[in-house]
């Protein structure tokens, strides 16, 4: 993995103790973040510049609370105590001094450098600055603060209560310090944390992005429908949801707009270019189960209507030529993705296969699945795919071959 971040003190460092916890932010993820550092033992301010949201986040954070002592899974005394340490408030005014901050505000990086910035005055020097962003990078979000060793990525999952993982994100000026005193906050409130540079989409929705791609791809070009191909990918790879079934429960608004990012930060790499078939998804309105159609249609009750896979063609098609094997060829992407990122140094290899099985609940890892499929064997296919689909989009990972991945 890289270290090449910013050294900072020891002393500086040792003054970043962890006490009151703030979130800036009151919608889903910020409402979970607060109860998870809450739940940890922190006071926690959440903020939120619209009049009332904080106050009424605490009380579905209450509300959630509640379920779990009638679970069994808390004590009442305990999610009293847990509730208290939240305070919401309307203004950064309120905000007092903390140990660590978290933004968790809309993916607008305009709005995040404004609030870092503003942050970064009003916070003493020793505060960590956070961002909960899933895919802006740390540097742009940090480019108007004074002290920008301080600021780094902390991307919690959905619903943060219940992912265990956490993205752990250095910018090119992150100190050292701060991102190893955080990794070890996160351990602390319970998490998994894995560490990565501030590369597009860090590790997860990076690596994840053919799994999307190239299930829209076949569907596409007519080699299977949907829900053959999500079959494949279920009954005879383990994923727990097929891509397609996947995107229409994300929303493929959502999905889009987080491949989109990735493909502009990476210079409009064909490796991540949105396909027309998402594209043509939301631009019909299409947005999955949140609109009743997506690649699906959905009944009221939420149930997928008019959709069999066709088992005789996913039987054919799986062991098939690379070309046409929805299973084989996402995996090798994926592989090929993977390896990718740990040869450039953004990431480990074990951070890379614990991030895809906790943040996508993918089965393997896919460091992990191209030790057993043979990273070799994956250079071939790729260089297959290549072959048959040239433009830079499936050029293989010299790191397959060339023994920097073991």
């Amino acid at each position: 993995m890289d270290t090449d971040t910013t050294e900072a003190t020891e002393d500086h460092a040792d003054e970043s103790a962890f006490g009151p916890v703030g979130v800036i932010g009151a919608g889903a993820m910020g409402a979970g973040i607060a109860q998870v550092a809450a739940t940890a033992g922190h006071d926690v301010t959440l903020v939120d510049a619209v009049p009332g949201a904080a106050a009424s986040a605490v009380e579905k954070v209450g509300a959630a609370l509640s379920r779990l002592v009638d679970k069994g899974r808390l004590s009442a005394d305990d999610a009293a105590a847990v509730l208290a340490r939240i305070t919401p408030v309307e203004s950064l005014d309120e905000l007092p001094e903390c140990g660590l901050v978290i933004e968790a505000v809309p993916e607008d990086l305009d709005l995040k450098r404004r609030i870092f910035a503003d942050l970064a005055d009003r916070q003493p020097p020793t505060t960590v600055l956070a961002t909960n962003t899933s895919s802006i990078d740390i540097d742009d979000i940090a480019a108007d603060v004074s002290d920008p060793e301080r600021t780094l990525g902390l991307h919690f999952f959905n619903p943060p209560p219940v992912m265990k993982l956490v993205e752990v994100v250095h910018g090119s000026r992150t100190a050292r310090a701060y991102v190893e005193h955080v990794t070890a906050l996160m351990s602390a409130w319970g998490k998994t944390p894995v560490r990565c540079s501030s590369t597009p989409g860090f590790i997860v929705n990076r690596v994840a992005r053919p799994f999307y791609g190239e299930a829209q791809r076949i569907v596409e070009s007519g080699v299977a429908d949907a829900a053959t191909v999500d079959w494949a990918l279920r009954e005879k790879g383990g994923f727990p949801m097929g891509p397609l079934e996947l995107t229409d429960f994300i929303g493929q608004d959502v999905n889009l707009a987080v491949g989109t990012s990735v493909w502009e930060q990476t210079g409009r790499d064909e490796r991540y270019a949105p396909t027309a078939f998402q594209r043509d998804l939301v631009e019909a309105g299409r947005l999955g189960r949140k609109t009743g159609s997506g690649v699906y249609a959905y009944a009221a009750d939420g149930s997928v209507t008019g959709a069999e896979p066709d088992l005789g063609l996913a039987e054919r098609l799986v062991g098939g030529p690379i070309a046409t094997d929805p299973l084989a060829r996402t995996l090798a992407m994926l592989v090929n993705e993977a390896v990718d990122l740990v040869a450039r140094g953004e990431a480990s290899a074990d951070d890379v296969d614990t991030a895809m099985r906790l943040g996508t609940r993918y089965p393997k890892g896919p460091i992990a699945w191209g030790r057993e499929i043979g990273f070799d064997v994956v250079a071939r296919q790729v260089a297959e795919l290549d072959e048959a689909y040239p433009g830079g989009r499936y050029r293989p990972s010299p790191a397959l071959t060339d023994g920097s991945i073991s």
